[in-house]
């Protein structure tokens, strides 16, 4: 046995989070070898649409081929959105659920949830509460 012990990448549960109507699905990134699961996943919540805003590593042919769009919205984990991003991300749709996702599910996501629920009406500190359950 090694005596340098890799630690066990531990990432959160899909987290659901839904405010006047609005539905999405915080998650960690896929990959082409999870991405059935992550499909899986996607479907019990009814996401129509994937937004990435981590740079692209898995291919999105089968998210296309179950009707799923994937938006590409990448900007750099521990930095604020740029404003192009802010501005194509929040498309009001309470039809749809939308899921989000950087590597881990623990930074960009949420940050970029966050402003949707603030921009629905939420205060801030209500805003991340709300993402923290």
């Amino acid at each position: 046995m090694s005596s340098i012990m890799r630690q066990k990448d531990i990432r959160p549960a899909p987290a659901r989070i839904e405010f006047k109507g609005m539905k999405f699905l915080i998650t960690d990134r896929p990959s082409d070898l999870t991405i059935h699961s992550y499909i899986l996943e996607l479907k019990k919540h009814d996401v129509s649409t994937v937004v990435r805003v981590c740079e692209p590593s898995y291919k999105i042919d089968e998210l296309k081929t179950q009707g799923i769009v994937v938006r590409d919205l990448a900007f750099e984990d521990g930095t604020f959105p740029p404003q192009n991003v802010v501005d194509e991300w929040y498309q009001e749709n309470p039809e749809a659920c939308v899921a989000v996702h950087c590597v881990a599910g623990l930074g960009r996501a949420p940050v970029l949830v966050a402003l949707a629920l603030i921009e629905l009406g939420l205060k801030y500190e209500a805003a991340v509460e709300l993402i923290r359950e």
